[in-house]
């Protein structure tokens, strides 16, 4: 226990972790609370409204709600902290309007300088119980980051975008994990023909390159949300299954191993319970590496067309969708998403830098 908490004291004193642990934290805030907090808490925040396309942020504008025909009841609480809550209102985007005996006239609009005049009869305008506030279901939205060229709101998607990136880096963590550290410490502890074939095996998958072995095998299983994940999870593990090994063949001559040898315990029980606790230091160190890695290959993937499928937001997904405003008129649309990356990876990078001094994995 005094251990740890000299781990922990060390990972404190260093400011660049902290900022890390601060970035994180509040990514997984965020992620937990995206349909709460976003202004679009529709599902994917996948609200469409092609006439306000591709534009600059703080971008302001008056819409007309209209009720669905529809009825549907409110989703519950954690229906909505999971997929957020489908679209009750029609948003209509106007310039002004006017309320007449029996309807609302309002000029729609259309793009710069066209607009459109439509009449709405009052009996399918849902008047509100507070009519000096707002009496025809009228109101005024500002899009702080803009919105892209399908006219959703670029902070929403960022903000249920989160999501997607932690859970790949999380995923993949999982599954490099279980697969590095079983295949490292089976060739570390075994030697012989056990070492020499998964050291091929290490060697084959470290020769192809990541992207591209991560293209092979999500073609091989399909595109998707989850496939993605496993194919990235499965290239990565070979970092964590190297290291291992080397510290599990340091260790397994040491004096401790020898006296439980001694004592007939088995193989699998000196492994899992006497050896692995001892070297799993340097692990957690590529593992936070291994999160930044997972999620700018996603974001890679997701770009190219073959990673998160739309309308899900993903960060590589919104560049792909929008790189081509960065040399026009708004290239936030663009680089917004892509600031986002590079701040958790730099968060995670931070941490993985920070365990590695607390863990003292050098000695």
């Amino acid at each position: 226990m005094s251990a740890n908490r000299n781990t922990w004291r060390r990972l404190l004193r260093n400011k660049g972790a902290i900022f890390g642990l601060i970035i994180i934290g509040a990514a997984l805030v965020v992620a937990v609370t995206a349909y709460f907090i976003a202004p679009d808490s529709s599902p994917d925040a996948n609200r469409m409204i092609v006439e306000i396309g591709g534009r600059k942020p703080g971008f302001q504008q008056q819409f007309l709600r209209l009720p669905k025909d529809r009825r549907q009841s409110p989703p519950s609480f954690f229906q909505q902290l999971l997929s957020g809550e489908a679209d009750r209102y029609y948003y209509i985007p106007i310039n002004s309007y006017t309320a007449q005996s029996d309807s609302l006239v309002v000029q729609k609009y259309v793009d710069e300088g066209v607009e459109e005049r439509i009449s709405f009869p009052m009996s399918i305008i849902r008047i509100n119980s507070a009519p000096f506030r707002n009496p025809y279901n009228v109101e005024t939205r500002t899009f702080l980051l803009g919105t892209d060229k399908y006219g959703r709101d670029i902070l929403s998607r960022l903000l249920v975008g989160v999501r997607v990136s932690l859970a790949v880096g999380l995923v993949t963590v999982l599954i490099s994990l279980s697969v590095g550290v079983l295949l490292g410490a089976l060739a570390g502890y075994f030697r012989g023909k056990v070492d020499e074939t998964i050291l091929w095996l290490i060697n084959v998958i470290w020769s192809i390159p990541t992207l591209l072995l991560v293209f092979a095998i999500t073609l091989m299983l399909g595109k998707g949300f989850w496939q993605v994940f496993i194919a990235i999870g499965l290239t990565l593990w070979v970092n964590v299954a190297r290291i291992i090994r080397g510290q599990v063949l340091a260790v397994r001559e040491r004096e401790f191993v020898e006296a439980a040898r001694a004592l007939g315990y088995s193989h699998s029980r000196i492994l899992f319970l006497h050896i692995l606790p001892n070297v799993m230091g340097p692990v957690w160190v590529v593992c936070a590496s291994n999160f930044a890695s997972a999620i700018v290959i996603e974001a890679g993937l997701s770009f190219l067309g073959v990673g998160v499928q739309p309308p899900q937001p993903s960060w590589g997904l919104m560049i792909k969708e929008n790189y081509n405003f960065i040399i026009t008129h708004n290239p936030m649309l663009a680089l917004a998403p892509g600031l986002a990356i590079m701040l958790l990876v730099l968060a995670f990078n931070l941490l993985g830098n920070g365990l590695r001094d607390a863990l003292d994995v050098r000695t």
